[in-house]
């Protein structure tokens, strides 16, 4: 096979990753084309070629999943078009490294046979994974775990998390190659064969059974809740002319909303909490107040340097108000570069005069801060893709009886950026089997039952509430809420150590 062949075939593989994941929905896909990329790494004569293979697919994937990110740096971001498109490639590469590092890993494992290559691929895709959810503030979006949210191997999501589920895809792509006529020295015999179709149907037999599982159980009454979506535009929203337009349509869509537990946007009010005028916050609690609820409300809260050498602080916020005490919850994972600024000294005269984001050095609230006591039940509240950590989310449980989110995917247009986050949402209800209340500004505002179906959701880019009369809170423990990503995490490992003993074993056997 000429060099460029197998990367080139991996970066066509990996750009049809993506239609494994919403909006389009073909869960099975992302198997298959794992399943080809490891057979292109059962090719690589080098873990380097290996490496390079491992590139080309994750620049595929990413570069047609991800590159909504150019939307928030061009047309939100003011930045130069051609600069956003060299920063989003320096993205899309970056993200790209770690499908490389699995590649370099499972040459480097198993050097020898294909057998032990494929286990130490599936090891080694999983581990690289969960690697990328935390490394430099980490990104775990288009994790192939989340394509199986409502697919049988999502099933193992409360078990282990999303990096179960994507060891599942993994493994079962590792047995197609190995049953695929292609590999050098493959399995050829009836036996094995038989033995490794009966391996790949128990991996999603055992996911369908785990998902029939119910892991958690309904606590207290069901509560009414109205998700607000007010709609406004990204690039009129911090413009001091149109904050009193804002104010009138959320505060209009309160007073209209019928529930026990009303939730606003992220940032719904775009101003600091002080300059928010005294009997706007008395309006809103009195919504809440006339249904015997509370609502939740995002808003930004200033507190100024305490010496002149200091610099001021901000916090991307949510505060309740009605009948329980007020509560604040400040989002504690930012975004860097578009809410905090690594290297500061370095790079933050390009963030504030380059690209205007406004609010761009945001300072995070506490790793640990609990639940609201909200409408009569415990609410874990995160804003925007802080729901991307599921090993985060979890700090807040078992205590907490529902999920809400509140977000603000405007940034990213019309792209597929809101579907994918909807998807990563439902993968969080499914791990903590919770409910998960999702209110945004523009899109996509839902409900999502504890197993992760889509109960409802407004149209994109409208005006609206959307209200459910039955929503049940939940208790319950899952094995991920216990345990987190740990499970994952160490079946990747023990999976890479057995491939490199199983390899040694060949390679002496072999002399």
């Amino acid at each position: 096979m000429a060099p460029r062949l197998p990367v080139a075939a991996a970066v066509l593989l990996g750009a049809a990753t993506v239609l494994g994941f919403a909006p389009f929905g073909l869960s099975p896909l992302p198997v298959l084309t794992l399943a080809g990329l490891f057979l292109l790494w059962l090719r690589a004569l080098t873990p380097r070629r290996a490496a390079v293979i491992g590139f080309g697919f994750g620049l595929g994937l990413f570069a047609t999943g991800a590159s909504w990110v150019y939307t928030a740096l061009a047309q939100f971001g003011a930045m130069h078009g051609l600069l956003a498109g060299l920063a989003t490639a320096g993205f899309c590469a970056y993200l790209a490294l770690f499908p490389a590092l699995a590649g370099w890993a499972a040459a480097r494992l198993a050097p020898v046979d294909a057998a032990p290559r494929l286990v130490a691929a599936a090891g080694c895709w999983t581990v690289s994974e969960w690697l990328r959810s935390w490394l430099l503030s980490g990104f775990p979006w288009l994790s192939v775990g989340y394509a199986q949210t409502h697919a049988p191997l999502g099933g193992y999501a409360p078990l282990g998390g999303a990096f179960l589920v994507s060891l599942a895809v993994a493994a079962s792509a590792a047995l197609l190659a190995a049953l695929a006529p292609y590999p050098p020295r493959a399995i050829r015999t009836r036996q094995r064969r038989i033995a490794l179709i009966g391996a790949l149907l128990g991996v999603w037999v055992a996911g369908l059974g785990l998902g029939r599982i119910e892991w958690s159980h309904a606590v207290g009454d069901p509560i009414a809740v109205s998700l607000v979506q007010g709609n406004v535009a990204e690039d009129l929203k911090f413009e001091s002319a149109y904050r009193e337009a804002t104010l009138t349509t959320y505060a209009e869509l309160a007073d209209q909303a019928k529930g026990r537990l009303i939730v606003l946007p992220e940032s719904a009010l775009p101003m600091f909490a002080d300059e928010v005028p005294p009997d706007y916050f008395a309006r809103l609690r009195a919504a809440a107040l006339k249904r015997g609820g509370d609502l939740l409300v995002g808003v930004f809260l200033f507190q100024p340097r305490a010496t002149d050498e200091g610099e001021d602080y901000y916090f991307n916020s949510v505060l309740s108000l009605g009948s329980s005490p007020t509560q604040v919850y400040i989002k504690r994972h930012l975004v860097p570069f578009g809410e905090t600024i690594p290297a500061k000294p370095i790079v933050g005269w390009f963030i504030r005069r380059v690209l205007h984001i406004p609010l761009a050095d945001q300072t995070p609230g506490a790793a640990d801060q609990p639940p609201f006591d909200v409408a009569g039940q415990r609410v874990a509240v995160n804003i925007c893709y802080e729901d991307a950590f599921g090993g985060e989310l979890i700090r807040e449980l078992p205590e907490a009886t529902l999920l809400v989110n509140v977000t603000n995917d405007a940034w990213y247009g019309h792209s597929l950026a809101a579907e994918q986050h909807e998807q990563i949402a439902a993968m969080r209800a499914r791990e903590t089997a919770r409910p998960m209340l999702r209110a945004t500004n523009t899109g996509i505002t839902s409900i999502i039952d504890h197993r992760g179906a889509e109960i409802a959701r407004l149209p994109w880019f409208t005006r609206g509430i959307l209200e459910d009369t039955a929503i049940a809170g939940r208790s319950g423990t899952t094995p991920y809420v216990r345990y987190g990503d740990a499970i994952a995490v160490a079946a990747g490992v023990v999976l890479a150590a057995l491939s490199f003993l199983l390899g040694r074993r060949r390679k002496r056997a072999a002399r």
